[in-house]
């Protein structure tokens, strides 16, 4: 009889103790800024079969597949409304989805052979550059509806908001120009000569300045949009794939064929070094939780890994496995995520970088889980609503 009791005792102590750990693990699983009634959603575009997958993060699992039409792109969070914006690259259109709903809610014809959607600083208007179809469309977001058209250049490729709002810049990859529209009208102001095949674009805070990546050519364009001329073309040692800009107006450049990054001083507009991280760095975001010491991310595919640098003394940190071919990182608002889109393996990496407390790196692995995905998934939005 004793020793029936010390079972059932020891049995009790077990399932407390199991019940206990679980209810820390979700504890840790938890964003920590989330409050009852409020959601953390993770949105990818799966460009194999036409839909968007919808992540519920704080119960680390998928819970819709909402259809958006062929080829979808470009996704991003609208800055004030419950919405998710994308475009259908072949489809010739930008597509809604409601949040709440978890179903689109409009299509926008833009024309055929746009990649990307920026809104007004005041989540107004929507901008998209159409290359297909030389265009450039404002939409406005209230009624879902094209107010003003433009044909800027040829092969509109990319549309970016200067921070005052003052302007929208285009490039534009057929005539290797980038354009400054007027924002209420897409009337065009000028027209700055740049590198060959202009692409991506990052316009400083602080500055009437851009840089703009360059897919003909291993250089970076560098526009003063106020004098409205190039500055210089500054040679990189092979084609730029991603442009991230810090707050403390470093500018990081993607580089894979060279097996790292290159690192622009904004301020004085030069290269000032390159660095070797991983096989082939692609993609990457910025985490500036800790102003001091940022810590930057980027998708490896040649090595299926999450390279890490801590920016103030360059110190590589240890990589982080990730699915087959990760090509896109975000992090989630409170920074406590990083979630990584595998093409390959069409799935969703969930990693942790915040440490519980008392742990120490070597206690805790950050891979939290992998979530099922779409066909082929590419881009990805974060939407706190």
């Amino acid at each position: 009889m004793p020793g029936r009791r010390l079972n059932l005792r020891l049995l009790l102590l077990a399932v407390l103790l199991l019940a206990g750990a679980a209810r820390q693990i979700a504890r840790e699983r938890q964003p920590t800024f989330l409050r009852p009634g409020l959601h953390l959603y993770a949105y990818a575009a799966n460009t194999g079969d036409g839909t968007v997958t919808a992540v519920d993060l704080a119960a680390l699992s998928a819970v819709a597949s909402i259809p958006v039409g062929p080829a979808p792109s470009g996704l991003r969070a609208h800055p004030t409304r419950d919405e998710i914006w994308g475009v259908s690259t072949t489809g010739g259109y930008v597509w809604v989805i409601d949040a709440h709903q978890g179903a689109v809610a409009a299509q926008i014809p833009v024309g055929p052979g746009a990649f990307a959607i920026e809104f007004s600083p005041d989540g107004a208007t929507a901008y998209v550059a159409a290359s297909s179809s030389g265009t450039v469309s404002a939409v406005d977001c209230a009624t879902r509806r094209v107010v003003a058209t433009a044909r800027p250049g040829r092969q509109p490729w990319l549309a970016r908001v200067v921070p005052d709002g003052s302007a929208v810049v285009v490039t534009n990859r057929g005539d290797s120009t980038v354009s400054l529209l007027d924002p209420t009208d897409l009337r065009v102001l000028s027209a700055i000569p740049t590198a060959t095949r202009p692409e991506q674009i990052v316009v400083l805070r602080n500055q009437p300045v851009a840089f703009v990546s360059a897919a003909g050519t291993n250089q970076i364009s560098v526009l003063h949009l106020r004098k409205r001329a190039l500055l210089a073309n500054l040679p990189l040692n092979a084609r730029a794939t991603d442009l991230i800009l810090s707050a403390r107006g470093e500018l990081y450049v993607a580089t894979p064929e060279t097996n790292g990054i290159t690192i622009v001083d904004t301020w004085m507009r030069v290269i000032s070094e390159n660095r070797v991280l991983g096989n082939a760095p692609s993609q990457g975001v910025l985490d500036e939780s800790d102003p001091a010491n940022p810590t930057l991310y980027l998708t490896d595919p040649a090595s299926n890994q999450v390279r890490l640098m801590q920016m103030q003394y360059r110190t590589t940190l240890r990589p982080i496995q990730a699915g087959q071919r990760p090509v896109t990182a975000r992090l989630t608002p409170a920074g406590d995520l990083l979630l990584v889109v595998n093409e390959e393996s069409e799935d969703l990496a969930v990693i942790r970088t915040r440490l519980a407390p008392g742990k120490s790196p070597g206690q805790l692995d950050p891979l939290l889980t992998f979530i099922p995905l779409g066909r082929r998934p590419r881009d990805l939005a974060i939407k706190v609503f």
